[in-house]
């Protein structure tokens, strides 16, 4: 498979979660992802998040933010493997991290350092709040950010404590965003000939994310707050709903919707009825409208009202992680990768969600820590004396 981005190099110095799955979109996606890691202080902190390890220096947790890309292990701390890395510079197209706001310019990892290099270089900057305000040397994670920006209030029931997503979604988001950012400089730089700085932080991410919400308080000072059974604040019926062995969601987000919904229902007199008619009068009478729409559903499992709701309107069954792994259509549409890994023969991850020309793109795992290095570092110019220095010095353990 022919890979579009096939033939630029990201050099990577990066944590966690973030950084690491923006940069991982890229690499799937056929950039060389470059991860610059210390090798004397155990890389990319991921590496030790338990708990379940593959072998020293790599965990699940690691490779799941880190699928096809290499490491190379430098000391930045040394003066000699800011040389090395100034190296790869000159032949990198992008330069990625995910410190605090106060660091890249202090480390020389801003265009204003390394645009010396290589004037086309590309400086990503993922940070908890950014670089030019006075929480620039804040550090921040996404469950703060979740906090924050507001969405722990509205998540989960009326009533119960604030509630974060169960997935770090904030990290996420962050990271495809930077992914965006950095290729579209890119494209500046094949017109420009000149790269710059690319800022992106988790708290203008989380904050953005807000949409319409944002938008209605805004401009008409609604505070949306949370709503029962996972409802939408403004649609009726989009909500969870009891049946009588777990839980479906229906989304009737038209009129159309709603019809159909109640001809599969058997219960049409309800269109007629004042209170439900419009989406404004069931939005209005929602409380009403709920324990009537409760007495059929419970009536039926979930896969009975699937069957008779699939093709008429949206709906799903609520899943575990288990039933939403094992279910034979993720497995059909290819979501689940075999992914060899030398501890871990039968290693399995999940796909990328992009297809190209119909097809899910390649996988393998990130190399052990610091297992690139004398390759890229020859590849840049150095010899078998010059590797010799480099490890003499602290700058690179081989």
């Amino acid at each position: 498979m022919r890979l579009p981005l096939e033939g630029v190099r990201i050099l990577t110095l990066e944590q966690f979660g973030a950084g690491p799955y923006g940069s991982m979109n890229l690499a799937d996606l056929g950039a060389d992802v470059i991860k610059v890691e210390n090798p004397f202080t155990g890389g990319d902190a991921s590496r030790g998040m338990g708990p379940h390890y593959l072998g020293d220096d790599d965990s699940h947790y690691f490779q799941t933010f880190s699928l096809n890309k290499r490491s190379v292990g430098i000391n930045l701390k040394t003066d000699e493997g800011r040389e090395a890395f100034h190296a790869l510079v000159r032949t990198s197209d992008a330069v990625l991290n995910n410190f605090r706001g106060d660091q890249p310019e202090k480390l020389g990892l801003d265009y204003a350092t390394l645009g010396e290099i290589n004037p086309r270089i590309v400086c990503t900057h993922l940070s908890a709040y950014g670089r030019d305000n006075d929480r620039r040397s804040w550090p921040g994670y996404d469950y703060l950010m979740q906090a924050e920006a507001g969405w722990m209030q509205l998540t989960g029931e009326p009533g119960a404590p604030p509630a974060r997503c169960g997935l770090s979604i904030v990290d996420f988001m962050t990271g495809t965003t930077a992914a965006l950012a950095l290729v579209s400089a890119l494209v500046g730089v094949a017109r420009t000939g000149r790269g710059q700085d690319v800022d992106v932080s988790l708290f203008d991410v989380a904050l953005h994310q807000l949409s319409y919400p944002g938008n209605w308080y805004l401009n008409e000072g609604t505070r949306t707050g949370r709503m029962p059974r996972s409802a939408h604040p403004s649609a009726v019926p989009v909500q969870l709903f009891r049946t009588r062995d777990a839980w479906i969601f229906v989304m009737c987000m038209t009129q159309k919707f709603w019809e159909m919904l109640l001809h599969e229902i058997g219960r049409c007199e309800l269109g007629s009825d004042p209170r439900f008619v419009d989406p404004a009068s069931r939005r209005a009478h929602i409380d009403e409208l709920t324990p009537i729409l409760d007495e059929v559903f419970i009536e039926h499992s979930t896969e009975h009202w699937l069957e008779r709701l699939r093709h008429a309107l949206p709906a799903a069954p609520v899943c575990d992680i288990a039933q939403a792994l094992d279910n034979p259509f993720v497995h059909e549409t290819g979501m689940v990768n075999t992914v060899p890994h030398p501890t871990k023969p039968d290693f399995r991850a999940l796909a990328n969600p992009i297809k190209l020309s119909g097809r899910r793109l390649p996988s393998r795992v990130c190399s052990a820590l610091a297992a690139d290095t004398d390759t890229l570092l020859r590849e840049a110019g150095y010899d078998d004396a010059e590797l010799e220095r480099l490890g003499s010095a602290g700058a690179i353990r081989r």
